[in-house]
């Protein structure tokens, strides 16, 4: 840890109602940056978070679970925090910690009462806020419908930044390659003009060479806009993943290292 600068940490918050695979995607992710050797598994008690004797007979978080990973030179802190009502007090202090708050939500089961709460105390602490919707391949999930509650209940500025194909089973990113194949609902290309519309309208300069001149922008050119957009709570990037079998996970990481803020940067006072 001592060898990386402020710039390259970046301090994530798990946080989302009991169920939605909080510490189960935080095992693939482990596995994924090579920490572990194999995801553990919260139904055997072989999770890194779960460790307690009692988390593990009861099979859920009793309590916050640090840890960390590195990857593309950057550092990692990963706060895993317990999704039960009983236990919303802890998860809500533990939001001091980070600049970024990540909000999975389970994809059978849709937006609920600790998700909510959550995400409003993340936007009462003007923090940066990311949505991960898990466990995209389960059977009989509706993903578009998802999408759109999603953005009902929380903004418009809430908007896929990847979207699932094949059925739940990968990820097609929507942000560094502007075009791809097929997807499950939406399109790449629409994906892609979304975000960047919301993130050009934090920024003048950019939004006359994108709108007037019509010039394509690259992502290394929307890299400071994007973190702006993120910090004032203009843009809320939706990401999918399945924690199971690790459908999103490299496209998650990306998102991770490459656009959250880190502690260096900042967000504006509360």
């Amino acid at each position: 840890m001592s060898d990386y600068n402020a710039e390259d940490v970046r301090n994530i918050a798990l946080v989302g109602h009991a169920g939605a695979g909080k510490t189960t995607l935080v095992e693939a992710l482990l596995a994924a940056t090579g920490v572990i050797a194999a995801p553990g598994s919260v139904a055997r008690g072989t999770t890194v978070c779960d460790y307690d004797p009692l988390e593990k007979e009861y099979k859920h978080s009793l309590d916050v679970g640090i840890t960390s990973f590195n990857t593309n030179a950057k550092h990692v802190n990963l706060l895993d925090t317990p999704g039960f009502p009983d236990f919303l007090g802890r998860s809500i202090s533990m939001l001091a910690a980070v600049e970024t708050a990540a909000v999975v939500i389970n994809a059978q089961t849709g937006i609920e009462r600790v998700t909510q709460r959550m995400m409003t105390v993340a936007k009462d602490r003007q923090l940066c806020c990311l949505i991960i919707v898990n466990k995209i391949d389960a059977e009989g999930v509706n993903l578009e419908g998802l999408t759109t509650q999603i953005r009902d209940t929380f903004g418009p500025e809430c908007l896929p930044i990847n979207l699932p194909a094949d059925g739940g089973k990968r990820v097609v990113d929507c942000f560094f390659q502007p075009s791809g194949a097929a997807t499950d609902f939406s399109n790449v290309a629409e994906a892609h003009a979304r975000i960047i519309d919301q993130v050009v309208e934090v920024d003048e300069d950019l939004m006359e060479i994108y709108l007037e001149q019509g010039q394509e922008l690259q992502p290394e050119q929307l890299h400071d806009p994007f973190e702006k957009a993120l910090r004032e709570g203009h843009l809320i990037p939706i990401c999918y993943v399945s924690a199971e079998t690790g459908a999103g996970i490299p496209e998650l990481l990306e998102i991770l290292v490459r656009l959250m803020p880190n502690p260096s940067e900042g967000n504006p006072p509360a």
